[in-house]
């Protein structure tokens, strides 16, 4: 695990790296995650080399005095900026809160990139209210509800369920809590024809907290934006269908590189 420090913080970063010489790529975890969410996008490293970050108040990250909304999702674009300043990475690719942290950065950092891959996300991220009512007064329940059926997961493994519920037990209520309502304020509707960067939006099948249709919107509205699919998955769809998600992604960034695929 590296770090780097920035803005009187440290945020934490793993990097795989097998000496694959495609575009180094940068993965963003959504509410309630950590780096561990992207454990089997390592297996592109020997294409790409890749980098996998704790938000500020996640994993092995310094946490930042910011309310929810704007600053919080400010404070996260420069959590991004700096380990991607500091690895060379010039992908960015976000799931849910990640995604809205990925267009941050895409709209409003000083930072050229080559590739921008929106996965389960939107350019507006309303929280339906009985979860936001459920994460200020019982977070068990919270994760009850995240973990229903084609929300966070359509079939997968239960010791990945039991660890998905672990790590969001580990982030903690509070954090989590920010999360999701930043996610709630966040709406950049109006402003996906700036998108400058090659993008990429991936969705699984089955995912109902942020579906396919949502994806439809970015592709329709971002200039220069692909459309995958994944089978079988939800809402966490490199970690449910981890060798679908990667040959998407590899496709689009083999495609942008004009690497052979």
């Amino acid at each position: 695990m590296e770090r780097v420090t920035h803005d009187g913080r440290d945020t934490a970063y793993r990097v795989s790296d097998r000496g694959g010489d495609g575009p180094t790529v940068c993965f963003v975890h959504g509410s309630g995650g950590s780096k561990d969410v992207w454990k089997a996008q390592a297996r592109l490293s020997d294409r790409f080399p890749v980098v996998a970050l704790d938000l500020s108040g996640h994993g092995d990250s310094d946490d930042v005095d910011a309310p929810a909304a704007s600053e919080t999702l400010a404070a996260y674009a420069d959590d991004v900026a700096a380990v991607a300043g500091e690895t060379g990475a010039t992908v960015v690719c976000g799931n849910s809160l990640g995604g809205a942290v990925a267009l941050r950065v895409a709209l409003a950092r000083d930072r050229p990139l080559d590739g921008l891959v929106l996965a389960g996300t939107g350019a507006k991220l309303a929280v339906a209210e009985p979860l936001l009512d459920a994460l200020a007064t019982d977070f068990d329940r919270a994760i009850d509800l995240l973990h229903e059926p084609d929300r966070l997961f359509h079939d997968a493994p239960a010791e990945y369920v039991e660890l998905s519920r672990a790590d969001m037990r580990a982030c903690g209520r509070a954090v989590t809590e920010r999360d999701f309502r930043t996610c709630h304020a966040f709406d950049v509707r109006d402003r996906l024809d700036e998108v400058a960067t090659p993008s990429l939006a991936v969705v699984g099948e089955h995912d109902e907290l942020t579906p396919p249709s949502y994806h439809d919107y970015l592709a329709d509205r971002i200039d220069d934006c692909e459309r995958a699919t994944i089978e079988g998955a939800a809402h966490l769809a490199m970690l449910e269908r981890p060798a679908a998600f990667n040959a998407a992604l590899s496709s689009f960034l083999e495609r942008r590189s004009g690497e052979p695929e």
